[in-house]
This record gives structure tokens, C-alpha cells and sequence, in this order.
């Protein structure tokens, strides 16, 4: 504990800009968990479909063809604005979305939360983080 201080005491531009990180990242994780926003991993998310979870590819339907999480629907950003609308049964159920890299998965996990659905999930890494898992891909 001397030595941090010490080095506190010698670096104070490094150790405020270290503390204003880590208060940052505080800030955002509990804005991610009082919205309800939930990354998941790639496992968590089989344990989800084989509780009956609709997933949701957010890619181009090109990228979907090529391939994609056995039993996904492919959804645009458009579709996922009126979700509430065409997926009414899947409200209360869980919703797993999924884009390349998860970035685009998180803001529509966000709306599909603001719409009412109450278990709205992003994969984590998106669909890279389920091949780095090994996970099969389906085709067509």
C-alpha cells in the first residue's frame, strides 16, 4: 500500500487519470444493469436455447446465408424498431441478439428492452465470440 502511494505522490496526472477510468467503467456498468442490458456468453446463450430462447441474427441476409446460430431469425435494424409488433409472444421470453462482433447487438438488446421485452440479451462478442467458442454454425 506504501508503494502505491508513493507512487500516487510521484505520478498524480497518472493516478487521476487512472481513477477516472475505473469510475468510468463503474458509471457504465451500473447504466448497462439498470436498463436491464445483459451481455451473454456464448455458453449462456445455449443454456438459453435450450430453454426455447429466440435468437436473432442482426447481419445482412447474405452474411445469415453464409452462416449463423442453428434456429436464428435474421432481423434489419428496421425490423427490430417494430418488434413489439411482430413479436408479441416472445415478450416475456428470452430474446437473444447477435450481430459480427456484438456492437450492434447491444443497442438492439436496448430497444428491444425500451419496447418491453424483459429478457432481452446481446451475445457477447457476437457471433466471433461464438466461433472462437467452437460452436457449429448452420448454413443456408
Amino acid at each position: 500500500m506504501e508503494r502505491l502511494i508513493e507512487y500516487a505522490s510521484h505520478h498524480p496526472w497518472l493516478a487521476t487519470a487512472t481513477m477516472l477510468a475505473a469510475a468510468l467503467v463503474v458509471a457504465y456498468e451500473m447504466r448497462a444493469r439498470a436498463q436491464g442490458l445483459v451481455s451473454i456468453s456464448p455458453q449462456e446463450v445455449v443454456l438459453l436455447m435450450n430453454q426455447g430462447a429466440l435468437l436473432i441474427d442482426l447481419r445482412p441476409q447474405e452474411q445469415y446465408t453464409a452462416g449463423h446460430v442453428n434456429g436464428a431469425r435474421q432481423m434489419s435494424g428496421d425490423q427490430i424498431l417494430k418488434a413489439a409488433d411482430t413479436l408479441k409472444k416472445y415478450r416475456e421470453k428470452a430474446v437473444v441478439v447477435y450481430d459480427d462482433t456484438g456492437s450492434l447487438g447491444a443497442s438492439a438488446a436496448r430497444q428491444l428492452a425500451a419496447q418491453g421485452f424483459t429478457k432481452a440479451f446481446n451475445l457477447r462478442g457476437g457471433l466471433a465470440a461464438w466461433r472462437a467458442e467452437s460452436l457449429p454454425l448452420a448454413r443456408g
